[in-house]
């Protein structure tokens, strides 16, 4: 089920799971996640991408064992916050998801947090290669840490 207003997603959460994190791109999956507690966001693993079913498959078998109850997909908004391809290209990807997997899924505006996460890098005096290997990830924890934020401040 898909939810683009973070209050429903938050109610639809079961109780006691954490939450994935997915930051998008053409080639790779950012992949984080949380604490139960829905306080903390973790990067995770960068997922190479192929096709949507192999994608699909690597996804939920990293997320099986960890009792992930939503995703929350980053969404690619254009700095004026109106919606391009790369917005209309994650909604499908995640409508396709929504057929394998039955938890809540929602979406958060993602603009600026691969920038947000290179600063961080760059200012952690990681390399460029390293920076390169963890980009993605580091990205998705931003995405997944501003919705759990957001979660935190409704459920007040």
């Amino acid at each position: 089920m898909i939810l683009d207003d973070i209050p429903e997603f938050a109610a639809a959460l079961p109780p006691l799971t954490a939450v994935a994190g997915l930051d998008l791109g053409t080639r790779t999956i950012g992949v984080a996640v949380s604490d139960t507690f829905l306080s903390v966001a973790t990067p995770l693993e960068t997922l190479r991408r192929r096709k949507f079913t192999q994608d699909a498959e690597a996804l939920l078998a990293l997320l099986a064992p960890r009792a992930i109850g939503g995703l929350v997909l980053g969404l690619p908004r254009n700095m004026d916050g109106s919606e391009g391809p790369r917005c209309q290209s994650t909604r499908a990807f995640a409508r396709n998801l929504a057929g394998l997997w039955h938890g809540p899924i929602t979406f958060w505006d993602e603009r600026l947090s691969t920038v947000a996460a290179e600063k961080a890098l760059l200012e952690a005096d990681t390399s460029r290669k390293r920076r390169a290997e963890v980009i993605d990830h580091v990205a998705a924890s931003y995405i997944l840490q501003g919705a759990l934020d957001r979660i935190a401040h409704v459920r007040g």
